[in-house]
């Protein structure tokens, strides 16, 4: 590491991180509270005034759900934020971040408290509030560096990645298109700061189901039971379980009184490929066991959703800044490897431009998604520093 580099990581480490996580998750930015949410993106602005560039709030994609009812809804997301710095630059990259949590203002799971020295429990702080800090202080902590004419990147700060990112998918396209690499700051895959290799794509699904009502006890055989047709549904696709493909039927809703047969059901599914082979031949049983079972039932199903995180696999490229992480986690101390995992984040959706990503930059912790989330506080100024550092070889050398 040249003294150069030390001063950079000297002043990433520095930052006020800790503050600023237990600020930002003192603020509930659930997928669905547009006010958090609209709190965290003025935060964030805020924290990144400082740097060069242009900051700009974008409002999201139309997206649209299907209701208990069958019904297509439109759903509104938060706005996303996106910093540009210098675009003529040779080397240019992309690093994302989500200001949404899992947390909705209802849950119980609001306030943050130390579990013991150097552990913090609270909402978000290591998904992902810990890595927006970790990933803006090693971008101020850069721009001291001569070096940074030399690197241009534009930052994602979306409202929906816990969600699937439906809204700010087209944005992370946009930015990623023609980007040298990927860095997102979800948690890391282990809390012993494990980074995530490959990971499957994910596709969530509404199949709503229409029958026909009938008398259950006078004329049932009019009838056409839409919960009857949405388990045999469930039963199918189950089938399809095998290695490189997981299915989770994870709910029917539907139904009336027991003296009814149902005319309706939403069968709701998550289905993750591991490669794209395994995504196109899932896309496939899906319509063909749809059409299998209205037949069967004589009704009509309607497929609603998408493959909406591709696939990631490690490719290369994308071997070559795992390996670069990894030496420039060795140069500070740190060893860092990497497994696969059967999370998806947007990374997916990166990789899927043909940009190569590591997609946990973020700080070590765990227990993400529950109230037991917790973050290791020293490791704010350890992935600051690998992530300054990183900058600088990117700037300098490329992959």
């Amino acid at each position: 590491m040249t003294p150069t580099e030390r001063a950079v990581v000297d002043r990433a480490m520095a930052a006020p991180m800790l503050d600023q996580v237990l600020r930002w998750a003192a603020i509930n930015s659930g997928s669905g509270n547009l006010a958090g949410l609209a709190a965290m993106a003025s935060e964030l602005t805020d924290a990144c005034a400082p740097l060069p560039g242009a900051v700009e709030l974008l409002d999201p994609a139309p997206v649209t759900r299907i209701d208990a009812q069958g019904r297509e809804c439109a759903v509104v997301h938060g706005r996303n934020l996106l910093l540009t710095v210098r675009p003529t630059a040779p080397v240019q990259i992309l690093l994302t971040g989500h200001m949404d949590t899992v947390f909705d203002t209802n849950h119980p799971f609001q306030t943050c408290q130390w579990l013991r020295p150097g552990v913090l429990n609270g909402p978000g702080v290591a998904d992902m509030k810990g890595g927006l800090a970790v990933m803006i202080a090693a971008l101020h902590a850069f721009e001291t560096s001569p070096e940074c004419e030399r690197l241009g990147y534009q930052v994602v700060f979306n409202s929906d990645e816990e969600v699937g990112s439906p809204g700010s998918a087209a944005l992370l396209a946009r930015a990623a298109a023609g980007k040298l690499a990927g860095l997102t700051y979800e948690p890391s895959a282990l809390p012993d700061g494990t980074l995530a290799g490959a990971r499957p794509g994910s596709g969530n699904f509404s199949l709503v189901v229409t029958g026909r009502s009938a008398h259950a006890g006078r004329n049932p055989q009019d009838g056409r039971n839409a919960v009857v047709a949405a388990a045999d549904l469930a039963l199918r696709l189950s089938a399809l379980v095998r290695p490189g493909l997981s299915v989770n039927c994870a709910r029917i809703e539907g139904g009336g009184p027991n003296n009814v047969v149902p005319d309706h059901a939403v069968l709701r599914v998550n289905i993750r490929p591991r490669t794209r082979l395994d995504e196109a031949l899932a896309s496939e049983a899906l319509d063909r066991i749809i059409a299998q079972v209205a037949a069967a039932h004589d009704l009509h199903i309607h497929r609603h959703g998408s493959f909406a995180r591709p696939p990631k696999p490690v490719n290369a490229r994308g071997q070559r800044l795992l390996e670069l992480v990894r030496d420039c986690g060795r140069m500070l101390g740190q060893e860092i490897g990497w497994k696969d995992s059967g999370g998806v984040c947007d990374g997916n959706n990166i990789a899927a431009c043909g940009v190569p990503v590591v997609d946990t930059m973020g700080v070590r912790g765990g227990a993400i998604h529950s109230p037991d989330e917790y973050l290791i506080a020293d490791s704010l100024g350890e992935r600051a520093a690998l992530s300054a550092l990183l900058l600088c070889r990117l700037a300098r050398d490329g992959l």
